[in-house]
C-alpha cells in the first residue's frame, strides 16, 4: 500500500499554509514547474561549463589538455548513470514518507552535492583524491536528479486546456535555456572581471554556491504545488503514484524503449550545442572562452523562442509531427553544421543559433512523448524510467563521444554521431505509430 500524498505533519502544514482551500490554476502550476526545472538545469550547466573551463586544469593537470577534458567529460557522464539508482531509492521514500519528504531530501542532496564541488581541493593539494571527490559529488547530483522527479509536468499537462496541450507540454522545457542563461552569464562575468589565476583559484566556485540558494527557492515552489488539493486528487487516483519500478520495466518495456529513443535527436543535439562546442573552440581554435560564452548566451535566447514556437506549432499540427519534422531537419543540419565550427566567429554563430533553434523545436515537445501510452497505474514510474533512459542513451556520453571522434577523425564525425540520433528518433516515432495501430486492431 502506498502512503497518502500528504502523509507527514510537515506536508499537512504545507497544505494549510499554501493551498488556502482554493484551486491552483494551470498558470500557477506552470510557474512552479519552470522554477523547479530551471534550478535543475542551472546545476547541470554550472557543472557542464566547469567541466570545460575548470576541471581539466584544476583536477586533471597531470594530463594533456585534450585528455584532461575527456576525463572531465567521463566524470560528467557519471550523473546520468546514477540517475536510475536515485529514482529507485527516492521512489521508496515517496511510497513510505510522501512526495514532500522525497522532494526535500532530493533537492537538498542536489544543492549540497553542487555546493560541495565549490569546496573541491585541487590536484596540487590532494592528488588524485581530487578526481575521486569530484566523481562522488557528481554521482550525488545524479542520484538527486533521479529522485527529484515529481510528476509536476504531468500535473500541468492534465490541467491544460485540450486545445493547448502542445503549449503546456513545452513549459517545463523552458527550464533548460533559462538555466543555461543564468549559468553562462555568471561564468562570463567572472571570466571578464577576474584574472585567469583568480578565476581558477576561487572565481569559478561562486556559481556553485548560487546553485544551492536557487535549489532552496525551487524546493518551496514545488512543495507549494505538492500541497495542493489537485495534486492529492491525482495522487489518490493513482495518476501520480509510484508503481514498483521493476514491475513497470518488465510490463512496459516496449513503451519505455520507444520513449527513450523518441527524443534522441534533441537529446544528442542538446550537448552538441551546449557543451561540446565550448570544448572544441577552447582546445583547437585558441579563442578565449568568454568570446564563445557570449555567442552561447545569444543562442540560448534563440533556444527560448524556439521552444515557445514549438508549443504553438504543436497545437496546430500535433506533437508527433513536430518531433518528426524537427528530427528530419536535425539530420540535414548534421550533414554540414559541424564544419562551421572551423569558420571563425561567423561560422560559430551560425552553428550555435541554428543548432539552438532546431533544438528548441525538438526539445520543446520531447517531454513525455509516449507517456500517454502507459496505463494510469504505471504512468508516473514509467515516465521517470523513460526520462532517465533517454538522458543516459542520448545525452550522458554525448560530449565525451563528440570530443573524442572530433579529435580523432575531424569535426565532421560529430555530424555522423548526430545523424544517428535523428535516425533513431524517426524510427521510434514510426514504430510507435505502427504498434499503436496493431494495439487498436486487437
Amino acid at each position: 500500500m502506498t502512503s497518502a500524498a500528504n502523509s507527514t505533519p510537515l506536508e499537512q502544514d504545507a497544505r494549510q499554509v499554501n493551498a488556502r482551500d482554493r484551486d491552483i490554476r494551470p498558470g500557477e502550476i506552470a510557474i512552479g514547474v519552470i522554477v523547479g526545472r530551471t534550478s535543475e538545469f542551472f546545476d547541470f550547466f554550472v557543472y557542464a561549463l566547469a567541466s570545460v573551463l575548470v576541471f581539466p586544469k584544476l583536477v586533471f593537470p597531470a594530463l594533456d589538455p585534450l585528455t584532461g577534458t575527456l576525463a572531465s567529460f567521463a566524470v560528467f557522464a557519471l550523473a546520468f548513470l546514477a540517475r536510475p539508482f536515485g529514482t529507485l531509492l527516492f521512489m521508496w521514500v515517496d511510497r513510505e514518507h510522501g512526495k514532500g519528504v522525497k522532494l526535500t531530501i532530493a533537492l537538498f542532496l542536489l544543492g549540497g552535492s553542487t555546493m560541495a564541488i565549490a569546496f573541491l581541493p585541487s590536484f596540487e593539494q590532494i592528488g588524485w583524491a581530487s578526481a575521486a571527490l569530484l566523481a562522488l559529488f557528481r554521482m550525488g547530483q545524479g542520484m538527486a536528479l533521479g529522485g527529484s522527479w515529481d510528476g509536476l509536468a504531468s500535473l500541468l499537462a492534465l490541467n491544460a486546456p485540450k486545445d493547448r496541450r502542445g503549449w503546456y507540454a513545452m513549459i517545463p522545457q523552458l527550464g533548460a535555456p533559462l538555466g543555461l542563461i543564468v549559468a553562462a552569464a555568471l561564468f562570463s562575468f567572472f571570466l571578464a572581471t577576474l584574472s585567469p589565476e583568480d578565476f581558477l583559484s576561487w572565481g569559478w566556485r561562486y556559481p556553485f554556491f548560487v546553485a544551492f540558494a536557487i535549489n532552496v527557492v525551487a524546493l518551496f515552489a514545488r512543495l507549494r504545488l505538492v500541497a495542493t488539493p489537485e495534486f492529492k486528487e491525482l495522487f489518490e487516483s493513482r495518476e501520480l503514484q509510484p508503481a514498483p519500478a521493476f514491475e513497470t520495466l518488465f510490463a512496459e518495456w516496449r513503451t519505455i524503449l520507444l520513449g527513450a529513443f523518441a527524443p534522441l535527436a534533441s537529446f544528442a543535439l542538446f550537448h552538441l550545442v551546449t557543451v561540446f562546442p565550448l570544448s572544441w573552440v577552447t582546445l583547437f581554435t585558441g579563442e578565449p572562452p568568454l568570446h564563445f560564452l557570449v555567442i552561447e548566451l545569444v543562442g540560448a535566447v534563440a533556444f527560448v523562442l524556439a521552444i515557445m514556437a514549438s508549443g504553438l506549432i504543436a497545437d496546430r499540427v500535433g506533437r508527433r509531427a513536430v518531433l518528426g519534422v524537427s528530427a528530419a531537419l536535425i539530420a540535414v543540419y548534421s550533414g554540414f553544421a559541424p564544419q562551421l565550427l572551423k569558420g571563425g566567429t561567423l561560422g560559430e554563430t551560425v552553428y550555435m543559433i541554428g543548432g539552438f533553434a532546431l533544438l528548441g523545436l525538438a526539445f520543446g515537445q520531447s517531454q513525455g512523448a509516449v507517456n500517454g501510452s502507459f496505463p494510469v497505474y504505471r504512468r508516473y514510474t514509467g515516465a521517470a524510467i523513460t526520462a532517465n533512459s533517454a538522458w543516459v542513451i542520448g545525452a550522458g556520453f554525448a560530449p565525451l563521444v563528440a570530443l573524442f571522434v572530433a579529435s580523432r577523425f575531424g569535426v565532421w564525425a560529430v555530424g555522423v554521431y548526430l545523424l544517428s540520433g535523428a535516425l533513431c528518433t524517426l524510427a521510434a516515432l514510426a514504430l510507435n505509430k505502427e504498434w499503436a495501430k496493431r494495439d487498436a486492431d486487437r
